[in-house]
């Protein structure tokens, strides 16, 4: 959005047109839209800013729920922004470590700080961006002097901090497009992520960071926390201070449905040795895995390693774990599409779930070889075990709760 998109729509003829037009959820809606507005003789800025503001409203609703209807958006600042519910596991670890204010250094379109603010902390946010720093005062704007936004650099608002608060980052991402799961280099943050390790080691202060980050290049005296939510890992945090928890260097937290299960380790934790495929394989959440805690569940589960290169386990006892997604072992086969196709006319599978690991297969090609025909449901797991590529039968159990 350029700012003089902005200006046209913070006024009351433009908010009360964004509020009118709703959300606006496809392309084709967009283009329609627009077409309706000009029309209407609305100027081009007006247009624009209104139907981009709506579109994203809409994309939002998956971040911010209900929220998202009076909110602000950039589109490069929703794809960064911290999902509401995992923002407000932020805010209750900053005030649970005893602490009242908090400086958002970077705050965005102040997902964040959002959580922070609605949670009694006091917010002191800075984006470096005008655009952005204006979006992120406009959304805090309901919580008054309690929550206050200003257009500065981190580095520069850093220096100016009163003692005793905390400190939040989630350094932008300079790469256009940049998803939460892309891998980004230490060179693609602002503030940079030396500045910001180097405010870690003397603040208490909690780091953003992209999941699939260098974990090398990690504080070696902080806690990591990798989050899932819902099946995806979106983020990985690093604590510092008197945020990181005692004995806590390794942490993977995982949400589903608004519930949430942590485990936390000292250091990454030993694998379990492998085994021959047993009754039940597990497929453990992204976040233990890139936390490198799947030993942990394995002795949780009584399993053992599929492979010492692959990320499952397998295990005889009927045990479940939050942290992980298991399956009931039907059979065996060799990884070709004429033997598996077989199995499943055999037992009147018509609707598969295919996954792999391991294994250079495109399950959406590979789907089309297979003859699907039934009313009856399975998962085919295709995996590298030793040197042999096989074939598993499964039946997904019901996740732990």
């Amino acid at each position: 959005m350029e700012i003089s998109e902005l200006r046209a729509l913070l006024t009351p003829a433009g908010l009360e047109l964004l509020d009118a037009v709703g959300t606006i959820g496809s392309t084709a809606d967009v283009a329609r839209a627009v077409s309706r507005l000009r029309a209407a003789g609305h100027s081009p800025e007006l247009v624009s800013a209104v139907v981009g503001q709506a579109h994203l409203r809409s994309k939002a609703a998956a971040k911010f729920g209900p929220f998202a209807a009076r909110m602000l958006f950039t589109r490069a600042g929703l794809e960064q922004a911290t999902r509401l519910g995992v923002a407000a596991r932020h805010a209750q670890r900053i005030r649970h470590a005893g602490f009242t204010r908090v400086a958002d250094l970077g705050c965005g379109i102040g997902g964040d700080a959002l959580a922070f603010a609605g949670a009694g902390l006091d917010v002191r946010a800075v984006d470096a961006d005008e655009v952005t720093s204006a979006i992120a005062a406009y959304n805090l704007a309901p919580f008054g002097g309690s929550a206050v936004v200003d257009h500065r650099t981190a580095e520069d608002a850093f220096s100016s901090l009163e003692p005793g608060g905390a400190v939040w980052m989630d350094p932008a991402r300079r790469t256009s497009g940049h998803s939460e799961t892309r891998r980004v280099s230490a060179d693609d943050y602002s503030p940079s992520l030396d500045w910001a390790f180097d405010v870690a080691d003397r603040h208490a202060t909690g780091i953003k960071l992209g999941p699939a980050h260098d974990r090398d290049t990690l504080p070696a005296d902080a806690e990591a926390q990798w989050v899932s939510a819902d099946g995806s890992v979106v983020e990985l945090v690093v604590w510092s201070g008197a945020l990181a928890r005692e004995g806590v260097r390794r942490a993977a937290l995982v949400i589903r449905d608004e519930r949430s299960h942590e485990l936390t380790a000292p250091a990454d934790a030993p694998d379990e040795s492998v085994r021959e495929l047993g009754a039940f394989l597990h497929e453990p959440d992204g976040a233990v895995i890139r936390a490198r805690l799947i030993g942990e569940v394995a002795r949780s589960l009584e399993a053992g390693m599929l492979d010492e290169h692959i990320a499952y386990l397998t295990s005889d006892a009927a045990l479940t774990s939050p942290f992980v997604q298991s399956f009931r072992v039907r059979e065996t086969l060799p990884a070709n599409a004429k033997a598996i196709s077989a199995a499943l006319q055999a037992q009147g599978i018509g609707r598969l779930e295919i996954k792999k690991r391991g294994v250079d297969v495109d399950p959406a090609a590979f789907r089309k070889k297979l003859t699907l025909r039934g009313d009856q449901e399975a998962t085919l797991i295709l995996a590298r075990i030793g040197d042999q590529r096989r074939a598993i039968l499964a039946d997904r159990v019901p996740a732990a709760n």
